[in-house]
C-alpha cells in the first residue's frame, strides 16, 4: 500500500571541519549564492553562511545534500531565515 503525502525524508545536517582549510556540509538543500568570499547555503538546520578567503567550492551533490568547500574558513553563521522562504507564499510563486 502506497502512502499518499508521505513527509519527504530528513536529511541529517552535519558539519566537518580540517584545521579551518576545509568544510564539509552534509544536509544541504540549496545553494543561494558563493564568490571567494562568502557562500550562501540552505541547509535542514537553516540558512548557513560560510565566511573566508579563496572559497572554492569542490564537491557539490544536491541529490546527496553534500557540499564541500576548500579555503582559509573565517566564520559560520546561522539564519533561520530558510523556514520562512519554504513557506506556502514561496510554493505559490514560484
Amino acid at each position: 500500500m502506497e502512502k499518499l503525502n508521505a513527509p519527504s525524508r530528513l536529511r541529517s545536517h552535519c558539519i566537518h571541519i580540517d584545521n579551518r582549510g576545509l568544510i564539509s556540509v552534509t544536509g544541504v538543500k540549496d545553494v543561494l549564492s558563493f564568490n571567494e568570499s562568502d557562500i550562501m547555503l540552505v541547509t535542514e538546520a537553516g540558512e548557513l553562511s560560510i565566511e573566508g578567503n579563496e572559497l572554492h567550492i569542490t564537491k557539490l551533490n544536491l541529490d546527496d545534500g553534500q557540499v564541500v568547500v576548500e579555503g582559509e574558513l573565517i566564520a559560520l553563521e546561522y539564519s533561520n531565515a530558510a523556514t520562512v522562504k519554504g513557506g506556502i507564499f514561496s510554493k505559490m510563486f514560484k
